[in-house]
């Protein structure tokens, strides 16, 4: 996946810009990226506060974290199940 030059922290900056009444034709050339790219922006930080966006990486990755060991415990009971019932 290409990493970004802007931390989500710059992108939350240039979308409050936006919503304070700059283009976003004027945002683009300003800062070096496509219209599209600016409305991307938009639709996935879209009033979203930098300490929301810190919040919400790190329940995503709690999340992953507590899915990896979900899975690991699933693993390891169904692998005791099937001894048991090999032994009955």
């Amino acid at each position: 996946m290409k990493k970004s030059r802007f931390t989500e922290s710059q992108i939350v900056a240039v979308l409050k810009e936006g919503e304070a009444g700059v283009a976003p034709a004027e945002l683009a050339r300003r800062y070096g990226i496509s219209r599209a790219t600016y409305f991307n922006w938009r639709s996935k930080y879209g009033g979203v506060t930098v300490n929301e966006l810190k919040r919400m990486k790190e329940l995503e990755a709690e999340n992953s974290k507590l899915k990896r060991m979900y899975a690991e415990l699933a693993l390891e009971n169904a692998a005791i199940k099937d001894v048991l019932s090999r032994k009955l």
